[in-house]
């Protein structure tokens, strides 16, 4: 079976006109160690598609699989512990703790998965190194330029070593060479195993996957 299956998965708001569905009938399935960028207009429904496979969204039907285990049938606690054993995730818009240091950000993630102390010192530090944000370990997000919070949200996603990673536009406020840095360390970690399923519009960085996925009106379309 696949690492993620997607039966009919649906996701609509209540208007005044009635029904404004933003996916219609996705199925798909996902390999362990696939590495799929999500493409389509604004509006098409990308991000709503990464939220509901990280979890951030409950409100949706149809059925969601992820290592057997059916998601769509879960209690909302029983969701989060999945999530956080799971999945890393790269926010368009950062997502940083404001009132926590780089360090601090860095070493939460880890802290949901009991990580000893002295591990996570150890873990945090060659983080920090392999992002070449060291010098920046005690400031706050506010502190921090677009690009270097991009880094900083990169360096979360991945520290606790998920099986699989969601990025949504992970290179968008980064200048073309710190997005080839972030996009050859996904690639990197593809090669030793870990699923991405990426969104964005640049045609170079979508090359990086080995399927794409067109998305339009909520519809995928071929």
């Amino acid at each position: 079976m696949s690492l993620i299956s997607l039966r009919n998965l649906e996701k609509s708001y209540k208007t005044g006109a009635g029904e404004t569905f933003v996916l219609r009938r996705i199925t798909m399935d996902i390999d362990s160690g696939d590495f799929i960028t999500v493409m389509g207009p604004s509006g098409a429904g990308k991000s709503t598609l990464l939220a509901i496979l990280g979890m951030l969204d409950g409100d949706w039907g149809g059925e969601y699989y992820l290592l057997h285990e059916a998601v769509h049938a879960m209690r909302p606690k029983d969701r989060i512990a999945l999530n956080r054993e799971y999945i890393g995730f790269v926010f368009q818009q950062y997502h940083l703790l404001d009132d926590l240091t780089v360090y601090e950000n860095l070493e939460i993630p880890l802290s949901y998965r009991n990580v000893k102390r002295k591990e996570r010192q150890a873990i945090v530090a060659d983080t920090l190194d392999r992002f070449q944000i060291v010098g920046k370990k005690d400031l706050y997000p506010n502190q921090l330029s677009g690009g270097q919070q991009q880094m900083v949200a990169v360096a979360r996603a991945i520290i606790a070593e998920p099986k699989v990673i969601l990025a949504d536009e992970p290179t968008g406020s980064l200048h073309t060479s710190q997005g080839k840095m972030i996009m050859d360390l996904l690639k990197g970690l593809n090669e030793e195993g870990t699923t991405i399923i990426q969104v964005t519009h640049n045609e170079s960085w979508a090359a990086y996957g080995q399927r794409i996925i067109n998305l339009q009106d909520g519809w995928m379309v071929s």
